[in-house]
């Protein structure tokens, strides 16, 4: 089967027989991405971090706290998630990539502190 990323969270969505009939319609990997929907402030999250990282420059990086920040800024903690998640769906459109230690990662499975950087 294809691999098919979540239209919310951007993880990779893992093929159940139970979708063997209707794979093609899977959009997002659990009820509560399909119940959350992508919402303004999602958009917001994503092209803030394509904004901080043009203006940081080719081959910097961000920390996903920077756009969580810039759009939320009063309770930028409890968004967190949010901004990791217009991370990864900006790994999954291929503009950014996800990085641990200085090396590239699979976004879907990353735990801890990641950083951005504009895809090569």
């Amino acid at each position: 089967m294809e691999e098919k990323i979540c239209a919310v969270c951007g993880r990779k969505i893992e093929w159940r027989k139970k979708w063997e009939d209707c794979w093609d319609e899977v959009k997002y990997c659990s009820t509560a991405c399909r119940k959350r929907k992508l919402r303004a402030k999602d958009q917001e999250l994503e092209t803030s971090i394509l904004k901080l990282l043009e203006k940081r420059g080719r081959g910097k990086t961000i920390c996903p706290s920077e756009a969580a920040r810039e759009v939320f800024s009063d309770d930028w903690r409890e968004h967190m998630e949010d901004a990791r998640m217009a991370g990864r769906r900006l790994v999954a459109e291929e503009k950014v990539v996800v990085t641990q230690g200085g090396k590239v990662v699979d976004a879907s499975t990353a735990k801890g502190a990641i950083r951005l950087r504009l895809a090569p």
